[in-house]
């Protein structure tokens, strides 16, 4: 069984975005016989490619979901997810990376080194995801792989190293040299099926000399027998595949392959690149936490006859139910069997299991370690770990960035009201980055997420899945209110209705809260009565009072904080007092001094970090200043620079997508909660008169 785990491959097509990763796994697919036709990603057809399966997808001409597909090259199985490159739906990304062994990095021919290779090549890293790089496009005009491959090097710090030529380029790309076997590919056939060797063309002879020497000075690093056998010059091409598996494994080497998916050129070596150098399970050192023992580490190996240890990755609600994509670490897993869920301890019986090739299914029996499956009819959630019962242990959990923009929705007829729950209900089981609530304060419903396509996406999806229209707005800033300057109050209420009456007196000052103060920074209660002017039973009611006044301040309608109230004097009445009546007194009270402490809005005020290519730090500085934003540092190192700010939150709106834009997509952003801050004059002002025109006069 051992044999056939090392003939598995696990493998994930990351690129920025357009770099032809979808084009790329539809050539993979015709060429392992999965598919017979083949489609472009914005064909004339409008079939739309295999991968991507979703209507949206095929009319934007992008990858939205990872699909996921099973082939097999030679004697060995591939499981490939194609994952998206834009940088909105970059949890896609991060699942696939998640279960994957090895992955190909696509880079563009002319555009080479892009933000989102950037953040793939991150994303890669902080899993240790081995990978061999592909260059595409080399058809297209100003295609130049050595530049690329020099990038590779300079900018994401790869020990890249060409293992093939390119002959001719742009317009007259015809073919590759292979440096190992130094043969002349040529891809023949309607679509480049047949692959003929030929010698090299003379007039790249030289240059395929130099380059093999090149690739073997590399290559060597990782094979003293290579090495030897390089002096002895009796260099064999098992010696170099052995040492060239070896550097990549250990992420030390990048071997670099070119081609055109596009015109069917280079992806046969590049598959039995795949093979030869990416690893198999058994290659992954994989772990997890032993619930069982203090979340102690252990590891995961992947053996079919030891415990199923399998982990739910990603999830899908289809018209048949949910379908949950499990990537099986440990054990084997069929048809029928109980398993576990570990973080609910719900056991779950295996009704069909399935391989995805796409959204297309096949029914199998059974999946042991190293299988890439799916599962219908089970409830859990993105991230879950199963097992057999046998041992209690969880995989760690992938990395889930936080949400950084959005938007306020709204249901335009009842009918879409009750079918915009069921499907946010879902889009947010599906995707930890995306993330729906209804604010307390505006009763809004509120959507965020990575950026304003990704939004926009779930927007779009909500209308043709569930018939669900809805209309998007900038939700509203959680702005405060408070007072600033002290004033002093005395307030009686009063009532006489025949019988008992109400009656109760309230006297003493309020505050701002000094800054720097270590006790509760919102609000501050103190009594200093004396010689029970207000009994003690009564002093609860007044503090109630007064709270119950913060909700809603008189300047907006947003809750008030920063206050110090001290009462020190009253009066009560011994029938007419009660509780009620001295929290009436403490309300009357605040309406009354509120006005003359000169109230103030205050508005959030969000930390900001901004990171970049220091030849963008201008840039960013730019679109910092532009929002009201203070600069509280900056820092440069590597060629990356990270300014540090702080910015009101009401000039966030839109931020992902001008920084994209100022920077050509290369910046990225966190942002968090700082402080409240006094709002300038001008929007206070703004934001006043907004409020009380909504408001009738007898209101307010």
């Amino acid at each position: 069984m051992a044999n056939d785990i090392e003939k598995v491959r696990n493998i994930g097509i990351s690129a920025h975005i357009d770099s032809g990763k979808t084009t790329l796994t539809e050539r993979v697919l015709f060429y392992t016989g999965r598919i017979h036709a083949i489609h472009e990603v914005r064909g004339k057809d409008e079939v739309g490619a295999t991968m991507d399966s979703m209507e949206l997808e095929r009319e934007r001409g992008i990858t939205i979901a990872s699909a996921a597909t099973h082939c097999v090259w030679g004697d060995s199985e591939i499981n490939i997810i194609d994952t998206p490159g834009h940088v909105d739906f970059t949890i896609e990304v991060e699942r696939a990376l998640r279960v994957l062994d090895g992955a190909v990095l696509i880079l563009c021919g002319v555009a080479g080194v892009q933000s989102q290779s950037m953040t793939v090549d991150r994303q890669m890293k902080r899993y240790k995801v081995p990978r061999i790089a592909f260059i595409n496009k080399l058809d297209r005009s100003g295609a130049d792989p050595a530049k690329v491959t020099g990038q590779l090097r300079e900018k994401l710090g790869h020990n890249a190293v060409m293992f093939q030529l390119p002959i001719g380029l742009e317009a007259e790309f015809e073919g590759v040299v292979d440096l190992i076997r130094m043969k002349a590919l040529m891809f023949l056939g309607d679509n480049g099926e047949e692959i003929v060797e030929e010698e090299i063309p003379d007039s790249m002879k030289d240059a395929a000399a130099v380059a093999r020497e090149t690739m073997l000075d590399a290559v060597s690093m990782f094979s003293d027998e290579l090495m030897e056998a390089i002096l002895e010059e009796n260099v064999t091409e098992e010696l170099i595949h052995e040492a060239t598996r070896v550097g990549t494994l250990s992420m030390d080497l990048t071997p670099v392959f070119l081609g055109s998916a596009y015109k069917n050129k280079g992806v046969q070596p590049l598959l039995d690149a795949v093979k030869a150098y990416l690893p198999c399970p058994l290659d992954i050192k994989n772990t997890g936490v032993d619930l069982s023992n203090d979340e102690a580490e252990i590891e995961v190996h992947s053996d079919p006859d030891q415990p199923l240890v399998a982990l739910a990755f990603k999830l899908e609600d289809t018209r048949y139910g949910q379908l949950t994509y499990l990537r099986v670490y440990q054990g084997t897993l069929a048809k029928g069997d109980t398993i576990f869920n570990s973080r609910n301890k719900k056991k779950v019986k295996v009704g069909r299991l399935i391989r995805m090739h796409a959204d297309e299914m096949e029914e199998i029996d059974s999946s042991s370690a190293g299988d890439i499956v799916a599962l219908f009819g089970i409830d859990c959630a993105s991230g879950d770990t199963f097992t057999d019962g046998k041992i209690d242990m969880a995989m760690t959990s992938m990395h889930v960035p936080d949400p950084v923009i959005s938007l306020s929705i709204k249901p335009k007829d009842q009918k879409s009201t009750d079918n915009m729950g069921k499907a946010l209900g879902r889009f947010v089981r599906e995707d930890p980055t995306f993330r729906a609530a209804v604010d307390p304060e505006s009763n809004e419903t509120v959507i965020s997420g990575m950026g304003e396509l990704h939004l926009d996406v779930y927007v779009e999806r909500m209308k043709r899945e569930y018939s669900c229209e809805v209309e998007t707005g900038q939700p509203q800033v959680a702005f405060r209110e408070t007072i600033s300057r002290k004033v002093d109050f005395t307030y009686t209420h009063k009532k006489q209705t025949g019988g008992s009456g109400q009656f109760g007196r309230v006297a003493g000052y309020v505050e701002p809260i000094p800054d720097g103060d270590d006790g509760d920074q919102d609000f501050q209660f103190i009594s200093e009565i004396r010689g029970g002017s207000i009994p003690t039973e009564y002093i609860p009611a007044v503090e109630k009072g007064f709270r119950q006044s913060l909700d809603k301040g008189r300047l907006i309608g947003f809750p008030v904080l920063g206050l110090r109230v001290v009462i020190n004097d009253g009066q009560s009445h011994s029938v007419d007092s009660s509780e009620m009546a001295f929290q009436a007194a403490a309300r009357g009270a605040f309406r009354k001094f509120y006005g003359e402490a000169k109230p103030q809005i205050l508005e959030p005020i969000m930390k900001l970090e901004v990171e970049g290519p220091g030849e963008f730090q201008g840039a960013i500085l730019k679109t910092i200043m532009q929002r009201r934003g203070h600069i509280i540092g900056s820092t440069e190192e590597d060629g990356f620079s990270r300014v540090e700010s702080e910015v009101p939150l009401s000039e966030m709106f839109g931020y992902a997508t001008d920084l994209r834009s100022m920077t050509q997509g290369k910046a990225e952003f966190t942002m968090e909660f700082a402080k409240y801050s006094p709002a300038p004059s001008e929007v206070q002002k703004e934001l006043k008169e907004k409020y009380h025109s909504k408001i009738p006069d007898d209101e307010e």
